[in-house]
């Protein structure tokens, strides 16, 4: 267990304002940050019901389940479900990572 989090400086510099202040959606950027420091601590995608997501938010059940339809809309999470009543599985995913890398490698 780690005693820290490292924050990618694009959460709090742009993502913020971007989740917030553009698309109107603060809790969306709550459960990202949330499930982004989850994994980091446990280094894999987090397994967890809508109920639990928000008891560990302090948001509602449902704050919740609009929160992770728009991280997923958005393409800043993945979700994996074995069956269709199975808990789902998320994955924090930061795609100005991969823009950023697609960039360099092609000069």
């Amino acid at each position: 267990m780690r005693d820290e989090i490292i924050l990618d400086r694009y959460i709090h510099s742009t993502l913020l304002r971007d989740l917030v202040g553009h698309d109107h959606r603060p809790t969306a950027f709550l459960v990202y940050l949330w499930l982004y420091a989850e994994q980091q601590e446990l280094g894999k995608p987090i397994e967890i019901s809508y109920a639990t997501l928000a008891e560990n938010t302090g948001l509602s059940r449902s704050a919740s389940q609009a929160a992770i339809a728009w991280l997923v809309r958005r393409k800043l999470l993945s979700v994996v479900k074995q069956t269709a009543t199975a808990t789902p599985i998320y994955s924090i995913t930061r795609p100005w990572h991969r823009e950023a890398q697609g960039s360099t490698g092609k000069h």
